[in-house]
């Protein structure tokens, strides 16, 4: 997974540079916009995947934490407005 979104950001520098060049040589300034958008998203990538690299690192650790909570939730007595089984 990671060399498929090394891959895209790769991709996406490599355009943003291509663009900025272009923008640089026609001297217009939408060029380098699109240019600094597309490099954006590819530190946005890089960004979100580190976040759920940590993510899904932190859930996987906790692994059996939740499965107490769980338990107590549904050993629990429900309200009686809740209670349908009537």
């Amino acid at each position: 997974m990671i060399f498929l979104i090394l891959t895209i950001v790769i991709g996406l520098v490599f355009w943003a540079l291509r663009l900025m060049d272009r923008a640089v040589e026609n001297q217009e300034f939408s060029l380098m916009l699109a240019g600094f958008l597309v490099a954006s998203s590819a530190a946005a990538m890089v960004g979100v995947y580190f976040l759920m690299n940590d993510y899904v690192s932190l859930v996987s650790q906790a692994g059996g934490a939740f499965d107490s909570y769980d338990t107590a939730l549904l050993e629990s007595e429900f309200p009686t407005w809740l209670d349908t089984s009537y």
